[in-house]
């Protein structure tokens, strides 16, 4: 049997119109083409649909059997239509992004805001994990996009993976606004943080692992007045003026009671990337918020313009 929709929808017009003629105007088809069309499906079935007197139609018990379920064939496949209409215009459907903790308190946030006020009927769903965890989970297939970070000396990911740079930062020292330890200071060395009481995170932070190597590589012991600490409590203990700590520049932004330098003697930086898998396309959701994210990097990348740990979004050729 080759019954199609295009024949359901012409014997229901033709049936709602009681007239051929009437019935090919309304469908914007030739009269020949309507009538072909109805042939076809009774031929399929093997019986006649429509009594045919005078010009005038009328169903027979096939006709009247096969209504309901013509009816009912067209009007979920108009569902079907309307559905996938309202999943490309980005009323529905899901994101599943992931990011490093300091990114999910600076750029994520900002970033999740704007598109839940944008698309309010997209499902979010954030994973917060290190940048080895969340490219893990993109490689599973449990990511549609992930934000990580990485340091100029990191190997090169999977190649199921694409990376697309979008911001590079430097990490900067920072301070309560009403402790006077770095006022006045526009440059930091090494050996000078060293001296200064210090707030350090968790040692599963990639940031931990940067400083402590330069410290050891320095022959250097810093003066670790609290230690093992999550983001969210390091920058509440440094604007409390408990210590001073190092951070990704990101987490300033918003940030009005804290003051930051630079690094210099070391100077640290890592890039900021945002991943998927190479072999799924992103779906429409995944791909508007992809283009937000951009979008919002280069208005944090612009707003923090000349500041310490200057934030910019590098070239991409």
């Amino acid at each position: 049997m080759n019954m199609n929709l295009e024949q359901l929808r012409s014997f229901v017009t033709v049936h709602q119109m009681g007239h051929f003629t009437r019935a090919a105007a309304h469908l914007h088809l030739a009269q020949p083409s309507l009538s072909r069309q109805i042939s076809t499906l009774e031929s399929d079935l093997g019986t006649a649909l429509f009594h045919r007197v005078r010009g005038n139609v009328t169903l027979t018990a096939a006709g009247e059997a096969l209504l309901p379920l013509a009816t009912r064939m067209l009007a979920d496949a108009d569902t079907v239509r309307f559905e996938m209409q309202e999943l490309a215009g980005l009323r529905r459907g899901r994101v599943r992004l992931g990011a490093t903790p300091t990114l999910c308190i600076s750029l994520v946030a900002e970033v999740l805001t704007s598109f839940h006020d944008t698309y309010p009927a997209i499902e979010l769903h954030l994973s917060e994990r290190g940048s080895l965890g969340l490219l893990d989970e993109l490689v599973n297939g449990t990511l549609d996009l992930a934000l990580v970070t990485t340091s100029e000396d990191a190997p090169t990911p999977t190649a199921s993976l694409r990376m697309l740079p979008i911001l590079s930062e430097e990490l900067v020292v920072i301070a309560s606004i009403g402790n006077d330890v770095l006022k006045g200071v526009e440059v930091l060395t090494l050996t000078e943080l060293a001296k200064l009481p210090q707030i350090t995170f968790q040692e599963n932070y990639e940031l931990r692992a940067t400083t402590t190597q330069a410290f050891r590589a320095a022959g250097l012991v810093p003066n670790i007045v609290l230690e093992g600490a999550e983001m969210d409590a390091v920058l509440r203990c440094v604007e409390r003026g408990l210590g001073v700590a190092v951070v990704p520049a990101m987490v300033m932004v918003d940030r009005p009671g804290l003051r930051s330098v630079r690094l210099n003697t070391p100077r640290f930086t890592r890039s900021i990337s945002l991943a998927h898998r190479n072999d799924v396309p992103l779906t429409r959701a995944a791909q508007a918020m992809q283009d937000l994210i951009i979008e919002t990097a280069n208005v944090l990348s612009s707003a923090n313009s000349g500041t310490a740990g200057l934030i910019h979004v590098p070239s991409r050729n």
